[in-house]
């Protein structure tokens, strides 16, 4: 399996045992451990062993690979609820450039992720013209 690491990267470097961390799960593909700036107890991140900024830049194998291991991090903390987040490019809030996956309980209102979601209001030919744009670039 290719992987592709960059020398200056931290979940790179946590990757390779460069910088130590409280490992979960390690596959051929993917690397998972606790985060040390928790929104919540038992908050975690998944990482590819493959250095991509974007989650389209990023082999499907290695995306394969790391929702089976989310899926049981969620089970662990044993939460009812929890999100699942992914952030692609500074201006949707990611802050390390090395595609990853949070598994963060949401025990109460108060911890874990707090969402804010500026729904707006479309028609259904802007539905329509989008829908018609989209499935014709899929």
């Amino acid at each position: 399996m290719a992987s592709k690491s960059l020398a200056s990267c931290i979940f790179c470097k946590i990757i390779k045992g460069e910088i130590p961390s409280f490992k979960l799960i390690e596959t051929d593909l993917s690397y998972s451990f606790l985060d040390v700036g928790p929104i919540a107890f038992g908050h975690s991140m998944v990482i590819p062993k493959y250095h991509a900024a974007k989650m389209h830049e990023l082999p499907d194998e290695y995306l394969a690979d790391a929702l089976p291991i989310a899926k049981k991090i969620a089970l662990a903390q044993g939460a009812e609820n929890y999100n699942i987040l992914q952030n692609n490019g500074a201006l949707a809030h990611q802050v390390v450039q090395h595609v990853h996956f949070h598994v963060i309980p949401k025990p109460n209102e108060e911890e874990g992720l707090i969402v804010g979601w500026p729904a707006k209001e479309v028609t259904k030919e802007e539905l329509q013209k989008v829908y018609e744009e989209l499935k014709g670039k899929l």
